[in-house]
């Protein structure tokens, strides 16, 4: 009997020596469908496990819980929160009541200190509505080729959603901040378990505390926030990855200096110079690496299968969901056989810049044999989703051309 293994060994063997392009440094099986082989030391594939209130999910590791999005989820625009993937940094995270929850704005750079309760930020500050994709800064860091050590993401470590909450602007205007802010410095009501690990604490720079889009949510997809996603209220930051997207936030602060905790000097960062950043994070920068900001332009296919019998003289429906860093997504392109021709794919409504969007191609393969699915997306700024992988010490931005090797029967 034929593995699943092989017809993906076979397939790629098969593009390359008929000289398809396959290009390097992508992996994946399993429920990451449709990258090649994964490197040794990465997870292939995770065990479904159920936290409360959530599906199975993909996991990924316990302490902290760890959990990544099975992909049949990403076939719809927002990604429901019973699904929505899992991450902590810390084990030692409380089970907060809406009614004892408190959030302290301040701070050295802060003329007006005060303190805020739920029932408070919700009825006080005008709220604010964005639809828009968290997602890990480490998904498909699994998939990486040579391996990298972290958490061994598939791609699900990413979800959309429509996010409710007071404006991060309008709080910090109540609080008086000072001209010589450079940041607002982050933290939850998350710990560690043994004191020598440290906070997991974030800053992000002044004028995206005050963008319009950036939030103190409090509500996901019409709901309060599920606990395993920030209940009670949480950090958005649509277009920059999910690390600093704070959960159980509880203290935001105004700094006149950059802050040198270790989530932000040591933990989240990237080589200078090697992606192409729009929005830099310039009081953390220096010659050698910079805090990893925005995403990059990405896809997935989400209704094809590695290994999948497809039949022969019959449509084979290609669709799956595309994202980038908020230039928003202009087009993707799909291949059926290996990257030497391309078409267009169909996309769906615009839910915003900041959100999945949705495509589509209808193939119809004829010629019985090994086949390459591919799709790439491109945004509005002119970037694309790379053939190579691009090397990083912590193994992020993941965004290399998806290959699903199917068979045509």
């Amino acid at each position: 009997m034929t593995t699943r293994r092989q017809v993906l060994q076979w397939g790629a063997g098969a593009m390359l020596a008929s000289g398809v392009i396959v290009p390097r440094g992508a992996a994946a099986a399993g429920d990451a469908p449709g990258f090649l082989d994964l490197p040794a030391g990465a997870v292939e594939q995770g065990d479904l496990e159920t936290l409360a209130g959530k599906v199975p999910l993909i996991k990924r590791s316990w302490r902290p819980p760890n959990y990544e999005t099975p992909v049949q989820y990403f076939a719809e625009d927002i990604t429901p929160n019973r699904a929505f993937f899992v991450r902590w940094h810390l084990a030692s995270i409380p089970e907060v009541s809406a009614t004892n929850w408190t959030l302290n704005v301040g701070g050295p750079a802060a003329a007006t200190p005060f303190a805020v309760n739920l029932e408070q930020l919700k009825r006080d500050f005008p709220a604010a509505e964005v639809m828009a994709v968290c997602q890990c800064s480490g998904n498909r860091r699994g998939l990486f080729v040579p391996h990298v050590a972290g958490v061994e993401w598939g791609a699900g470590a990413m979800g959309n959603a429509r996010w409710k909450g007071a404006r991060l602007k309008d709080v910090l205007a109540k609080a008086g901040v000072k001209p010589e802010t450079v940041e607002i410095v982050l933290d939850g009501a998350d710990g560690p378990v043994i004191p020598a690990t440290p906070d997991f604490v974030k800053s992000i720079p002044l004028a995206k505390a005050m963008d319009e889009n950036t939030l103190i949510a409090y509500e996901m997809n019409g709901e309060p926030l599920p606990h395993w996603n920030g209940f009670p209220a949480r950090i958005v930051l649509p277009g920059w990855t999910g690390t600093y997207w704070v959960k159980q936030v509880t203290s935001i602060q105004a700094v006149a200096k950059p802050y040198d905790g270790f989530w932000m000097k040591s933990a989240y960062r990237i080589p200078t110079g090697r992606f192409p950043l729009i929005d830099r994070f310039l009081t953390q920068e220096t010659p050698a690496n910079t805090p990893i900001t925005e995403m990059v332009v990405n896809s997935l296919i989400s209704s094809v299968a590695a290994g999948q019998k497809v039949t022969a003289g019959q449509p084979l429906d290609i669709n799956g969901v595309a994202w980038d860093g908020g230039a928003g997504i202009s087009r993707v392109d799909v291949s059926t056989d290996g990257g030497r021709t391309w078409m267009l794919a169909e996309l769906g409504p615009d839910h915003g810049r900041f959100a999945f969007r949705r495509f589509r191609f209808v193939a119809t393969p004829q010629a019985r044999g090994p086949m390459m699915v591919m799709a790439r997306a491109s945004n509005r700024a002119g970037a694309a989703q790379t053939f190579d992988l691009i090397p990083n010490p912590a193994g992020y931005h993941h965004n290399v051309v998806q290959r699903i090797a199917v068979e045509v029967v």
